[in-house]
């Protein structure tokens, strides 16, 4: 029987240095992902809640959840990458300075294309179900239609909340990866559809980039409030759900940045969390390369991908301390007990709190998982309805 744990020695030593977001446009006064968000409609930071009786069974100083259950009003924190890179894109496309805050304001970009000549000018995109929601969501804001495929597999009430956002939603004969082929297909064919997806593949990666950069906020904020929480002391361990990879690259660039641990926040072991139906991260750690994996039904569906991106991959092999894959049941049981401590967790949200349980388990001194770890448990998801596994 195969580790539900595989443990990467190398990551502890490893750290990211690389421009700050943004570095890639000359203006001298820079718009960073964080004072974008700001000037979105019911901006607030997410709550870190602690958890101070599951630390204390599990024989650690801190367990802090980072609930991303209500971010600007939908239940999952991808909005932050879906609207930084939504703005991004559209800015690239029409060739506007994407600085501007002129731009920012409601239905801005959609007067622009108008006022170009491509009126009818779409995003399309595909999910797992949290991402083409937060898409669809964006195209009222910034006067833009959204096109959302989706796989076949997904259950009919995901797909009717992407269509309740105002999204066209086609649905593919086949898995995500199939979906993504179809909008490639699509975009190649229509100059009026701009493709953005949350994951790159050979000839499509300068997007990625964008993607990630819009997962700082949610990491900004949470440095702080772990310095608050716990009078002053900073995360030891980070656990994060993985599907295509973009928001474990952005946990992994940050715990692991070099610039960061200059400044005086010392480095952060990453533990990554993936469905058992879904662990091309481990399974890609253990050969040594980007490996794809066939998919199975999972109620962890937003992180049931397959593939990394390519741009997400280094960064993961290299940085990534600890890869934990966790089954439908252990997610469920997660759910239950963090909904007692009032986290209104989902199934992938919940495969954090999962994910610590078995790596304190099983590999709690390779990890130096101790009464001295702060450990952030980063709660992608809110509640959902799902299938409870038999």
């Amino acid at each position: 029987m195969t580790s539900a744990v595989y443990l990467n020695p190398p990551a502890g030593t490893w750290r990211f240095d690389a421009h700050s977001p943004s570095s890639d446009n000359s203006s001298t006064t820079r718009l960073t992902p964080h004072a974008f968000h700001r000037h979105l409609p019911f901006y607030d930071l997410s709550p870190l809640r602690s958890l101070p009786t599951i630390a204390a069974s599990l024989g650690l100083s801190h367990v802090l959840v980072k609930d991303e259950s209500s971010r600007f009003g939908l239940p999952a924190f991808k909005i932050l990458g879906a609207s930084w890179t939504f703005y991004r894109a559209i800015c690239e496309r029409l060739g506007v300075d994407f600085n501007k805050t002129e731009f920012l304001k409601p239905g801005a970009l959609g007067t622009v294309a108008r006022e170009q000549g491509v009126g009818g000018l779409k995003v399309i995109t595909t999910t797992e179900g949290n991402w083409g929601r937060a898409m669809a969501k964006m195209r009222t804001y910034f006067g833009l239609d959204t096109v959302v495929y989706v796989p076949g597999h997904m259950v009919e009430g995901t797909r009717e909340l992407i269509r309740k956002e105002g999204a066209e939603v086609p649905v593919v004969d086949g898995n995500y990866l199939d979906a993504v082929d179809a909008v490639m297909k699509r975009a190649a064919s229509d100059k009026e559809s701009l493709m953005v997806v949350d994951s790159s593949f050979e000839g499509y990666e300068s997007v990625q980039k964008w993607v990630v950069e819009g997962y700082q906020t949610m990491l900004d904020e949470s440095d702080e409030q772990v310095n608050l929480i716990t009078g002053g002391k900073f995360a030891t361990h980070t656990v994060i759900p993985v599907g295509c990879g973009s928001i474990a690259q952005a946990v992994t660039q940050h715990c692991k940045s070099g610039q960061r641990e200059k400044s005086g926040t010392p480095a952060s072991a990453v533990i990554a969390v993936e469905p058992t139906t879904a662990a091309c991260l481990k399974t890609s750690l253990e050969s040594g390369e980007a490996t794809s994996v066939m998919t199975g039904a999972s109620i962890m569906c937003g992180m049931n991908c397959g593939a990394l991106s390519t741009t997400a991959w280094p960064i993961l092999q290299a940085g990534v301390d600890a890869s934990v894959v966790v089954s439908d049941s252990e997610s469920h049981n997660a759910v239950l007990e963090l909904h007692d401590f009032g986290v209104n967790a989902g199934p992938c949200g919940a495969a954090a709190l999962a994910a610590l349980r078995i790596a304190c388990a099983s590999e709690k001194k390779g990890l130096g998982l101790d009464q001295n770890s702060v450990v952030v448990l980063n709660c992608t998801e809110g509640a959902r309805d799902y299938i409870v596994p038999t």
